[in-house]
């Protein structure tokens, strides 16, 4: 019983002492995967480290890829805590986004269309807000090859069907059926129906990034990560 007490503790402590995947992956953990992280020491939690993808240690926040989890009939406590399955499709949760991003982080995020072609956008910052604040974005200079979608929504809060904090007239969250920092209504969101391709008769209501695509083309993948500044 006493060695299992001292296990435990050991292993909470290697635990919490890392904040994120990319100081896993110095520690060299260099394997993609589930991991246990503790980014500000109020808890630990799991989540996706992608370790290969242009120098490793990105915590991955959001990912589409075969329409298996929900994202479209769920409200503000879904999007607070997460949703989904690590290894698969899954949201993180904003309260675990806004914990992560308390430290200087930039996003990157990755798409790819039906035949396999790809793009992605870069962010030099990327930050959540607290629930308090409604877990506002904010976002740096764009570089990539999808073009600038997201700057749009810049400053905006997060909306949900059942917390509307958009700046249109309209429930913008309810109207197309998922939840984004929409603005007045929608430049990008990854987080809407998916539809695996075209989708002309339901414009706006995909997986979409209108510099990209347009409004009627929806990711076949969609990939959302951040990793601190200073790797």
């Amino acid at each position: 019983m006493l060695k299992y007490i001292t296990l435990t503790i050991v292993v909470r402590c290697l635990s919490t002492a890392m904040k994120n995947c990319a100081e896993l992956y110095k520690s060299g953990e260099r394997i993609t995967g589930v991991y246990t992280i503790d980014p500000d020491g109020f808890g630990a939690f799991d989540v996706f480290c992608d370790q290969k993808s242009v120098g490793g240690g990105w915590t991955v926040f959001q990912k589409r890829l075969d329409g298996s989890v929900d994202f479209v009939n769920r409200g503000w406590a879904d999007f607070r805590r997460g949703f989904g399955n690590l290894n698969g499709e899954f949201w993180l949760g904003l309260d675990k986004i806004h914990r992560l991003t308390k430290t200087k982080s930039r996003l990157r995020v990755e798409l790819e269309d039906t035949q396999g072609k790809t793009a992605y956008a870069e962010y030099d910052m990327f930050s959540v807000s607290s629930e308090r604040n409604k877990y506002r974005l904010g976002l740096g200079k764009y570089t990539g090859t999808a073009g600038d979608s997201l700057s749009y929504h810049r400053n905006m809060a997060f909306s949900t069907k059942d917390r509307d904090n958009d700046n249109d007239s309209s429930n913008c969250a309810a109207y197309y059926k998922s939840a984004w920092w929409y603005n007045s209504c929608v430049h990008a969101n990854l987080n809407g129906y998916y539809y695996h391709g075209s989708h002309v008769g339901s414009a706006y209501r995909g997986i979409n990034w209108y510099t990209w695509k347009g409004h009627s083309y929806s990711a076949k993948r969609a990939e959302m990560k951040i990793r601190p500044v200073n790797v």
